[in-house]
């Protein structure tokens, strides 16, 4: 029988997938020197002005023309997709369900690209799953996966950072599509760099959109594509309200 591998083995492997899906790993209980950081509610504040700001640079216009929810919004997105893509390519890789608290991350918060970020060592391992579960990211059950996915990751910190950023007024509904935008994100992600892995990867992501909080976040479109049930407001950034719609956006027919 396998043992999980190494911290620093799955990092490597899943790095490979593209910047997204590269993290670091510092030991547990052990605070990252800076520039590492916690994720504080004064750091999402100070990260929901910084995008404003960036989108109203973007778009010619002083940071009072973009909404606070707008700005609260596209910050979820990039963080949501920064947690998720991570963890969704351990459990197709190896099997494994990443999913430390909140509280321990960490993270540098920087504007624009990938948000650097940090999991304790022990996350890849510490699953909480049956002894004698892993013998291999092929084996394990896409459907159980799922379910881990679910509880561990979706009910943990990814429902904390939604509960923080529902604060800034961005209702649960986009904030949900946007958690189901990411997962579809990082699933592409995979599949394009490894098309080896596209039957597992969307067996293990559409059991996880069939689950809550994400069931009533997105569905197929008539074209089969994903398409999500709500719109991150990103549009509304431009000049008039009138910027390009994403995709996947329920608004674009």
């Amino acid at each position: 029988m396998s043992s999980p591998p190494a911290a620093s083995a799955v990092i490597g492997e899943i790095a490979e997938l593209g910047p997204f899906f590269a993290v670091q790993a510092h030991p547990p209980g052990v605070e990252p020197p800076e520039p590492w950081q916690r994720i504080t509610r004064s750091l999402l504040e100070a990260r929901v002005t910084g995008v404003r700001e960036w989108l109203a640079a973007a778009g010619g216009q002083s940071p009072d023309a973009v909404e606070i929810r707008v700005a609260a919004s596209v910050a979820h997105l990039g963080l949501a997709a920064r947690l998720i893509s991570p963890a969704l390519a351990a459990a197709v890789l190896h099997g494994l369900v990443p999913a430390p608290g909140l509280a321990d991350l960490r993270w540098q918060p920087v504007i624009g690209g990938q948000i650097p970020l940090s999991l304790p060592s022990d996350a890849f391992t510490d699953l909480s799953l049956p002894a004698g579960a892993f013998t291999g990211g092929s084996t394990v059950a896409p459907t159980r996966l799922a379910d881990e996915l679910s509880s561990r990751l979706l009910d943990g910190p990814l429902r904390e950072l939604a509960d923080a950023m529902a604060e800034f007024t961005v209702s649960r509904r986009i904030l949900w599509g946007n958690t189901a935008s990411a997962v579809n994100g990082a699933a592409t992600m995979i599949t394009t760099t490894r098309p080896d892995l596209t039957a597992r990867t969307r067996a293990i992501t559409s059991r996880l959109l069939e689950r809550p909080p994400l069931r009533d976040a997105s569905c197929t479109g008539p074209d089969g594509a994903f398409r999500r049930r709500s719109c991150c407001l990103i549009y509304r950034a431009a000049p008039g309200a009138s910027g390009a719609l994403c995709g996947d956006c329920v608004l674009s027919r």
